[in-house]
């Protein structure tokens, strides 16, 4: 498990994103990367366990989402919450999973090791990687 390129290139390559923690409130990270992805014009989807809607878009949840090795899934939450998230992504069987800042910590890393989950964490964030022109990426 590691922040290489190569996990970053295979998770932005995939058809379609989720975002666990998008709120409804601008202000938060969550929503800033639901948003970026939107700028885009990338296929992604909210996922929240309370909101209904998040910029005009119906929440969903990971296990509703259909085709889960070709989803890449953005994580925003905080490190306890991101413990289950990574728990259900492995048993769900989403590959590409990428813990923005702050959603990880040693026991996140530990488990998500455990499981032989590859993630990308300790790096830079969803919102400056899709700002790169290196990674141009527009499949829909």
């Amino acid at each position: 498990m590691s922040s290489s390129s190569n996990l970053i290139k295979t998770f932005l390559s995939s058809e379609s994103f989720a975002v666990v923690g998008a709120s409804s409130n601008r202000s938060k990270y969550g929503n800033k990367c639901l948003r970026k992805y939107m700028e885009k014009g990338l296929k992604v989807v909210p996922v929240h366990p309370k909101e209904e809607t998040v910029e005009g878009l119906k929440v969903q949840q990971l296990q509703d989402l259909e085709n889960p090795e070709k989803i890449g899934v953005s994580v925003i939450t905080p490190p306890a919450v991101t413990l289950n998230v990574i728990k259900e992504a492995h048993e769900l069987g989403f590959k590409n999973i990428w813990l923005q800042p702050g959603a990880e910590s040693p026991q996140v890393i530990a488990e998500a090791s455990k499981l032989g989950q590859s993630i990308i964490y300790g790096g830079p964030c969803i919102l400056v990687s899709l700002d790169r022109d290196e990674h141009r990426v527009g499949k829909m």
